[in-house]
Parts: C-alpha cells; sequence; structure tokens
C-alpha cells in the first residue's frame, strides 16, 4: 500500500517538530558580538589616530548621533553609515566594515521583529549630499571622522542593548 503525500506530510511533520526556534537572547548576544568586532576592525585601522576624531569634516553634518536608540532609529543610523562606508575607497577593512553593518542591521530587524516592532528594510538615503565632495576634499580625514563615529554610534547601541530597547 502507498501513502504517497499523506505519509511524506508525517514524516517532514515529525522532523519540523524537533527544530527549535534561535533564543533571541543568542541573537542579542550575537548582535553584541558583532558590534565588537566592528569597533575591533575600525581601532585596526592604522591611520586612524593620524587625524584628531574633533577634526570637522564639511558634509558629515547628516549623520544623527541618538542618546536614546530606538529599533528604527538604529537601522536608520545603520543605513547612513552603510552608505557612507560603501563610498570610502575599497581596502580591505572598509568592505569587511560595509558587511559587517549589514549584517547587524539584519541583526537589528531581527531583534525588532522579536519585541513586535518590525522594520522595513532600510537601506539608506538615496542621496547623501555634499558627501561627494566632502570625500574629494580630504579623504583621509573624512575617512577618520566617519569611522570615530561609527565606533562612539556603535558604543552607544551596545549599552542601548543592555537596557529595554523600544521601537
Amino acid at each position: 500500500m502507498r501513502c504517497g503525500p499523506l505519509c511524506l506530510f508525517l514524516w517532514l511533520w515529525l522532523y519540523l517538530s524537533y527544530i527549535q526556534a534561535v533564543p533571541i537572547q543568542k541573537v542579542q548576544d550575537d548582535t553584541k558580538t558583532l558590534i565588537k568586532t566592528i569597533v575591533s576592525r575600525i581601532n585596526d585601522i592604522s591611520h586612524m589616530q593620524s587625524v584628531s576624531s574633533k577634526h570637522k569634516v564639511t558634509g558629515l553634518d547628516f549623520i544623527p548621533l541618538y542618546p536614546d536608540l530606538s529599533f528604527s532609529k538604529m537601522d536608520q543610523t545603520l543605513a547612513v553609515y552603510q552608505q557612507i562606508i560603501s563610498n570610502l575607497p575599497s581596502r580591505r577593512n572598509m568592505v569587511q566594515i560595509s558587511n559587517d553593518l549589514d549584517n547587524l542591521q539584519n541583526l537589528v530587524h531581527m531583534l525588532a521583529s522579536s519585541k513586535g516592532c518590525p522594520l522595513p528594510q532600510t537601506r539608506g538615503p538615496e542621496l547623501l549630499e555634499n558627501l561627494g565632495g566632502a570625500l574629494k576634499e580630504s579623504i583621509y580625514s573624512t575617512e577618520v571622522v566617519a569611522l570615530s563615529r561609527l565606533q562612539r554610534f556603535l558604543q552607544e547601541m551596545l549599552l542601548q542593548l543592555d537596557h529595554n530597547t523600544m521601537c
């Protein structure tokens, strides 16, 4: 006797009943680890100490810094930094940091979804005004300022994840 689709369904159902969802604490721990990894990658960039992080660079005034970060503000800010980093010269460090930011943004989406506040996929503004001019005028200063601000933002984000983050 052949049971066909019914047997296949029952076998699949039995298999799926043993699969467990990834605990949200694991996602939060992975998020914190990735933040620490990105901060470490930024610290490994040799010329980061050659220009003061307090140096003013025109065209980067749009970068948001939030003392109280919600998931939507984290997502929006990560999208802005993702676009900035992708416009910096493509060295191995920059490509890796850009990939890490993309992964971090996905983890933030998972955390937000677990709290009942799913976010739309944000990929940053289509056009960041004055970014091209800032890159042409002083590419290394722009890189140092952008990366140091990203580093501060990630450290704030890390602290915020330990608290009850809201949508």
